[in-house]
């Protein structure tokens, strides 16, 4: 592991990075971030150069999805180009070399298709890895250790969310019950929170991918803790009653 991982990940075959990630390394507000963002796409005359930098995306907290924008390096180099204060300097040289290692990993591929995911790039590694038996991107990074580098691919973390939704929604009752009316956010922090506890990540992307099944079956077996269970209880008994 090093310091330039979950900075950057594969997005059909490109080096990218978020607004998300940019505003929590930064420690910036990520509506600032938006803002930044934003001002620097109207300053692009060229529509199709400004959405092959900056591509607009969502991410779901607490059972809601929220705008982001994903960008190349391209697009983050624009946006952080007014961060001059020494801090953000160190963070400007990490997101650098994290764009730089996953670029080289790229070019030392065979020419082929391009991978399209952090999967499909742990596939290729290890089919070059098979042929011509020796480490990856010369420093001797291990398969193993690459796939907790990279943590989730979108497509994955987003899954892990909607198993997580969709588990809730049946402990509370269902969409239309009155306790997913009261209790459906303190839910959705109650399972966050006993999540990241346990596999000791800041948020769901940041899942080691070597730990994807293991992630989603915490998420399935998960279940409400006594007080919680107990609120639920009576919030939708209080409805049977009612009716």
């Amino acid at each position: 592991m090093t310091q330039t991982e979950q900075l950057v990940e594969l997005q059909n075959g490109v080096a990218t990075t978020t607004s998300l990630q940019v505003a929590e390394t930064f420690g910036k507000k990520h509506k600032n971030v938006i803002r930044d963002l934003k001002n620097q796409m109207d300053k692009i005359r060229s529509s199709d150069l400004s959405h092959e930098m900056f591509q607009e995306d969502t991410y779901e907290m607490n059972g809601r999805e929220y705008p982001m924008y994903r960008m190349n390096k391209d697009g983050f180099t624009l946006l952080v180009m007014s961060y001059t204060d020494d801090k953000s300097m160190q963070f400007k040289l990490r997101y650098i070399k994290a764009f730089n290692e996953m670029e080289e990993a790229l070019k030392n591929q065979p020419a082929l298709r391009l991978p399209e995911n952090n999967a499909e790039m742990v596939q290729v590694i290890q089919n070059v890895n098979k042929e011509t038996n020796r480490r990856i991107d010369e420093v001797e990074i291990s398969v193993d250790e690459l796939k907790d580098r990279f943590g989730l691919p979108a497509s994955q973390a987003k899954s892990l969310e909607q198993a997580r939704k969709r588990h809730i929604v049946t402990l509370l009752g269902g969409f239309e019950s009155n306790a997913y009316q009261h209790l459906s956010g303190k839910t959705f922090r109650q399972i966050g929170g006993d999540f990241k506890d346990y596999f000791e990540v800041p948020r769901y992307d940041a899942l080691p991918l070597s730990k994807f099944d293991e992630g989603m079956s915490y998420i399935k077996a998960w279940q409400l803790p006594t007080n919680l269970a107990l609120q639920v209880r009576d919030l939708n008994l209080q409805t049977e009653l009612e009716v």
